[in-house]
C-alpha cells in the first residue's frame, strides 16, 4: 500500500479547499482520499493544522495516477499557502 500524504501548517479557506479535494477525487479517482484537521501532536503545539492524503493499494497504481497526482499539486499551489508532500509504503 502506498499513501501520499500532505501536512499544511495553516488551515487552508474552506470553500477553496472543498474545491481542491474535488479536482483530487476527479483526477485521482484510484485513490482513497482522506483529510482533516490537525488536532495536536504529542508534546506541545503541532507544527502542522491540516492533513490530506491519498492511499493507494499498490505502487502500479500510483504510479499510474502521476498525472492526476501533479494537476492536483498544481492546484494545491493555488491555496495560497505552503505545503510538505510526503510518500510512505506501507506494509
Amino acid at each position: 500500500m502506498i499513501r501520499v500524504f500532505v501536512l499544511y501548517p495553516d488551515a487552508p479557506e474552506p470553500d477553496r479547499y472543498e474545491q481542491h479535494v474535488e479536482l483530487s477525487r476527479r483526477e485521482v479517482p484510484s485513490a482513497t482520499i482522506r483529510h482533516g484537521r490537525i488536532l495536536g501532536a504529542m508534546q506541545g503545539e503541532s507544527n502542522f493544522a491540516y492533513y490530506f492524503e491519498y492511499e493507494f493499494p499498490d505502487r502500479d497504481t500510483w504510479k499510474a495516477a502521476q498525472d492526476g497526482l501533479m494537476k492536483a499539486a498544481a492546484d494545491a499551489q493555488g491555496l495560497g499557502i505552503p505545503f510538505h508532500v510526503y510518500f510512505a509504503e506501507l506494509d
